[in-house]
């Protein structure tokens, strides 16, 4: 069995025209999350990743990353599937997190507290009443 998926909504993918962006800091414009989150996914055990343009909502519009994994059944497969899944949604739940998305910070707080070896730097928020024009 193989488990893939095409494109990282959740994790870190770099789609500003997307309805599951929600990244609204200006960093989704750059290709840098979807080459990590590809890069960690292969480190994690995926069989396969990929980097490819387009993603549904136009060729030249988004960076996004893919991923295969063979299931096979082993124990080694087992592991390297908790393993990947485990960066894959998180390393997104960071990304959203530094874009200050309240509910992806509190996400990521949740998961920290789950996994105590799982460190994110949170976001310090910064009251807008502060600053005047």
């Amino acid at each position: 069995m193989v488990l893939g998926r095409d494109h990282h909504d959740v994790s870190g993918t770099d789609s500003p025209f997307r309805e599951t962006s929600n990244i609204y800091d200006g960093s989704r414009f750059t290709a840098d999350m979807a080459i990590q989150n590809v890069i960690g996914d292969s480190f994690r055990g995926a069989t396969w990743v990929s980097i490819h343009n387009g993603g549904g909502v136009g060729w030249g519009e988004v960076i996004n990353g893919g991923f295969g994994m063979v299931l096979d059944g082993s124990k080694e497969a087992e592991n390297r599937l908790k393993s990947m899944l485990f960066w894959d949604v998180n390393n997104g739940i960071a990304r959203r997190s530094w874009a200050r998305n309240k509910e992806a910070i509190f996400s990521i707080k949740r998961a920290m507290d789950q996994e105590p070896k799982l460190k994110i730097t949170v976001p310090n928020l910064v009251d807008d009443a502060l600053f005047s024009e």
